[in-house]
């Protein structure tokens, strides 16, 4: 690919972030530009994002059913697993499952509520009633 034909499409992210785009330059070496996209990408970003936000949606009815505590909500919203919170809670990943469940939840100390808390940045009363 030339230079002049690295794509430049917009997307989700053109004003985050631009990525390296290697090319050839009018004297036939290769060089790097910084690319806002291209319009494939840019598509599947956009289904990427898609279901990231049925997933928050899925989650927060669940939460609003009773059927799972706001964790679940939570590590939805901020793109997370059992394992990743494990990691940053230093909680076993089998407490995070129970605590997914409604009424351990309930039950949870507020040392632990707070933990929680400071992982989604958000205080307690949020993590309590996120809606």
């Amino acid at each position: 690919m030339k230079k002049q034909e690295i794509p430049q499409d917009p997307s989700a992210l053109n004003n985050v972030t631009k990525e390296v785009a290697y090319a050839v330059d009018d004297a036939g070496n290769y060089t790097t530009d910084l690319s806002t996209g291209w319009s494939v990408k840019a598509e599947a970003l956009d289904h990427a994002w898609q279901d990231i936000e049925k997933r928050v949606a899925d989650a927060r009815q669940k939460v609003e059913r009773r059927e799972a505590s706001p964790l679940l909500y939570f590590m939805e919203k901020k793109l997370m697993d059992v394992k990743i919170l494990s990691a940053y809670t230093g909680f076993w990943g089998i407490t995070i499952k129970r605590h997914l469940k409604y009424g351990p939840f309930q039950k949870l100390s507020e040392q632990r509520l707070k933990k929680y808390a400071e992982v989604f940045d958000i205080s307690v009363d949020e993590l309590k009633k996120p809606f």
